[in-house]
């Protein structure tokens, strides 16, 4: 389990293509520094397990489905990623329950800076839409946000100076696709209230 609270953003190394799967390896130093070959990273919002680690990064195998759920299949050597190690018993839990279980992609429609903010406007699968509330919590590539507005197909998250500038959220231009993740209580309320 995750919190959503991006610890560092590394770079992608290496994209070794497996045919039904991909092997990234990942440039990092804070979320290595206690990792373990068998420990969750999430990358973008998706936990991966460390196949490999060492001071200056680790390597993590995805495979087709997650592929397939995800943004991780663009990455390219080079790209930037927004990474965070699951949450310890008794740590902080500063943004809300996140799994690394991706529910989907949105793709960025505007942007509109403010003074101390940004507002982003970000496609919402209709799949999904059922699951987002105004000022309830949604995961955007990993990052823990409050959602500020909702309408048909859309949702916009407002955002601090701090997260434009320690997530990758701050360079997500128009038209980049985003890992999504709605928040998983609502999906569990769901069904319980249909049984």
């Amino acid at each position: 389990m995750f919190t959503g609270i991006i610890e560092e953003t590394g770079r992608i190394t290496e994209v070794l293509d497996q045919g039904d799967a991909i092997r990234l390896t990942v440039g990092c130093s804070v979320v290595v520094s206690d990792a373990r070959d068998g420990d969750s990273i999430a990358v973008n919002g998706v936990c991966l397990t460390v196949a490999d680690r060492t001071a200056s990064g680790f390597t993590a195998d995805v495979m087709r489905e997650t592929l397939n759920r995800s943004s991780l299949g663009s990455l390219q050597a080079g790209s930037r990623v927004n990474l965070e190690r699951a949450m310890a018993v008794g740590g902080r839990f500063g943004g809300h329950i996140v799994q690394g279980h991706v529910d989907g992609t949105g793709e960025v429609l505007s942007r509109n800076p403010g003074k101390h903010w940004e507002v982003v406007r970000i496609s919402l699968p209709a799949e999904l839409a059922r699951y987002v509330v105004e000022k309830g919590s949604i995961t955007v590539d990993g990052t823990s946000l409050t959602v500020s507005a909702k309408g048909d197909g859309w949702f916009e998250v407002s955002l601090i100076p701090t997260t434009l500038e320690e997530t990758t959220l701050g360079e997500a231009g128009v038209g980049t696709t985003v890992n999504l993740e709605v928040d998983v209580l609502a999906k569990y309320v769901e069904q319980m209230l249909e049984r």
